[in-house]
């Protein structure tokens, strides 16, 4: 799995975002420390024209935004038309009503192949009921196990729930990742930035679940080291992406804390 890493540096897959406004320029840069590319867009008139150009479609939906409604919704459908894999983040789903609205849009036109979000906003999709407040899960203490597998089944797709342990599962193998570090919530878009190294693992193989394993344990394992000294969270970002920058398949080897279920 850890060779999955490698690929990304040698394929330099092209990662297309439509992604949060307010995290854009961290995905972009995270895409690139990790060794692929980002291209991030708004265009409705690019769609069918940059997306047979791209190895993964990256659909977050973090800025609400009414104009983007529609271009989400194609952009996913277009994805789908061209095979290329699709990362969905439903950010605050539950939130609003404009928010589940469209993520129910999203689920019923768009087939996924990675759903990433926390742990409130995976069992919400899944129609189970949450505790939460704007974007942030109160649910961690939580053993969500089986109710996530069945998630999985139910969306047809990879689940990743995040949370104080990450759970990635295809319904049936389920993994959980156990680095990390309360710093990762600390900092805006590290959930965002997760999905961008989905997107770019899955950009480089054919190998979903583990691409999925592997974006949540880079950000995850890069987040610990970069706050083994404690320092100041300003610190800590600039850290993280040294990290992500620097990580091979030892560093992996060496502080991958995983269970396999």
């Amino acid at each position: 799995m850890y060779k999955l890493l490698s690929n990304v540096k040698h394929i330099n897959p092209l990662v297309l975002h439509y992604t949060n406004e307010v995290t854009i320029n961290d995905c972009a840069n995270i895409t690139l420390a990790l060794g692929a590319s980002p291209l991030m867009s708004y265009s409705y008139e690019e769609v069918e024209e940059i997306i047979p150009i791209a190895n993964s479609v990256v659909i977050n939906i973090g800025t609400m935004n009414s104009s983007h409604i529609e271009l989400f919704i194609k952009a996913g459908k277009v994805a789908n038309k061209f095979k290329k894999p699709v990362v969905l983040d439903p950010v605050g789903v539950f939130a609003t009503k404009s928010r589940s609205k469209l993520v129910e849009r999203l689920l019923n036109e768009v087939k996924f192949d990675v759903i990433k979000g926390n742990i409130s906003e995976i069992k919400y999709i899944g129609g189970f009921d949450v505790k939460g407040k704007g974007v942030d899960s109160f649910d961690e203490e939580e053993n969500i196990d089986n109710i996530i597998k069945k998630i999985s089944r139910k969306l047809e797709c990879v689940v990743v729930a995040t949370g104080r342990a990450d759970v990635i599962t295809d319904g049936e193998k389920m993994i959980k990742i156990l680095n990390g570090t309360p710093k990762l919530k600390n900092i805006t878009g590290t959930g965002c930035m997760s999905a961008s190294l989905i997107g770019s693992y899955l950009g480089s193989c054919d190998d979903k679940l583990n691409s999925a394993v592997m974006g949540i344990l880079t950000m995850a394992v890069c987040g610990e080291l970069a706050d083994r000294d404690d320092i100041g969270i300003g610190s800590f970002k600039v850290k993280l992406m040294d990290n992500i920058y620097k990580l091979n398949e030892n560093i992996l080897e060496e502080f991958s804390k995983m269970e396999v279920l």
